[in-house]
C-alpha cells in the first residue's frame, strides 16, 4: 500500500484539510491532459476548503455523498477521478482513469473494484494511525 500525503495551507487558513494519495492514484492523475489536470485540482482545492466542485457527483453504491467522483470530457475522451471527503482531516484521492468503454455513462466494475479496494486501505491506514498514536500494538 502506498499512502502519499500531501497537506496545504494558505495565509488566510481557507485551506483546512491535506490530501492523501492512495496507492497510484497521483501518478495517474498526472498522465491525464494538462486541462484536465487542472479541473480535477481545482476539484480537489474546493473539496479540502470544505466546498465541492459543480461536476462532483456523489459515485453510486457507497452510501451517500462521501465519494465523490468528477468526469471531465477532453478531446472525446472521459477523465475520471474519485476522491472520498468521509474523513475530517484529509480528502483521499482514491483512483483516477481514463474511462476507455464508449458505452454508457456507468463507471465499469472493474473501476469500481479499485475504488472499494482503495477505500479501504484509506480506512484501514487511518485505523492504523489512530492505533499507533494510541500506543496500541497492531
Amino acid at each position: 500500500m502506498c499512502i502519499l500525503y500531501i497537506g496545504y495551507s494558505s495565509r488566510d487558513g481557507g485551506v483546512s484539510k491535506g490530501i492523501i494519495w492512495v496507492s497510484s492514484s497521483l501518478e495517474d492523475l498526472k498522465r491525464f491532459p494538462e486541462p484536465v489536470q487542472k479541473v480535477m485540482g481545482f476539484a480537489l482545492f474546493q473539496a479540502q476548503c470544505g466546498g465541492k466542485h459543480l461536476q462532483a457527483r456523489p459515485l453510486k453504491g457507497f452510501g451517500g455523498a462521501g465519494v465523490l467522483e468528477i468526469i471531465e470530457d477532453f478531446d472525446g475522451n472521459a477523465f475520471r477521478m474519485v476522491y472520498t471527503v468521509r474523513f475530517a482531516d484529509a480528502v483521499y484521492v482514491l483512483h483516477a482513469f481514463q474511462k476507455r468503454s464508449k458505452r454508457g455513462t456507468k463507471t465499469p466494475n472493474r473501476e469500481m473494484d479499485v475504488v472499494r479496494a482503495r477505500l479501504r486501505m484509506a480506512r484501514d491506514s487511518r485505523q492504523a494511525e489512530a492505533d499507533r498514536k494510541e500506543g496500541k500494538e497492531i
